[in-house]
């Protein structure tokens, strides 16, 4: 078999003439029409979806930490371990009496002011401090031209009678002192 160029007269598919202007299709203006957006619609609502969980767990997430925070600093202004936790009584039911305390620092002393809340805590040589008082509020206070030594200074605290009978016990063997609410 031989390999020959074969000369036809038919014009070939790669020559130039093989498509002459009258074949071709005439030209046509393209209509406008807006943009197609494929698959936006359930984004947008994804997207919405989104914000309104984070805005959720933003909240459940700062309710928590408050729950925590109060829960354990009410327990430990009692000087309670959680399972010491008694529950609440009504105020009205509570009466409260008028309590004079002696407070080792006198210069703690000339801080308070009438109405101000305390804890009062106890300082033993054969423990840890304890809170005797928790939320006590202070009814009066020594005048500051009173003279007040290395006794300490006297306070007379409002609170119910049963934790006035501990601080009086308590009062008699260690020594107390305040801290601010």
């Amino acid at each position: 078999m031989s390999l020959t160029a074969s000369t036809s007269s038919s014009p070939s598919a790669h020559s130039p003439s093989a498509h002459s202007p009258s074949t071709c299709p005439p030209a046509r203006t393209v209509p406008q029409f807006p943009p197609l957006r494929v698959g936006r619609s359930g984004e947008r609502l994804r997207r919405v979806l989104r914000r309104r969980r984070r805005a959720g767990a933003a909240g459940l997430a700062v309710a928590a930490a408050a729950l925590a925070v109060g829960g354990t600093e009410a327990q430990a202004s009692r000087g309670a371990a959680p399972a010491e936790v008694k529950p609440p009584t009504p105020a009205a039911a509570v009466r409260t009496v008028s309590a004079p305390v002696r407070i080792a620092d006198a210069a703690t002393v000339r801080l308070l002011r009438p109405g101000d809340r305390v804890d009062v805590v106890a300082a033993e040589r054969a423990g840890p401090p304890r809170v005797v008082a928790a939320g006590a509020r202070v009814a009066e206070v020594p005048a500051p031209e009173q003279g007040v030594g290395d006794g300490g200074a006297l306070v007379v605290l409002s609170v119910p009678r049963d934790t006035a009978r501990a601080l009086v016990g308590t009062g008699s063997v260690a020594r107390l002192a305040v801290t601010l609410c």
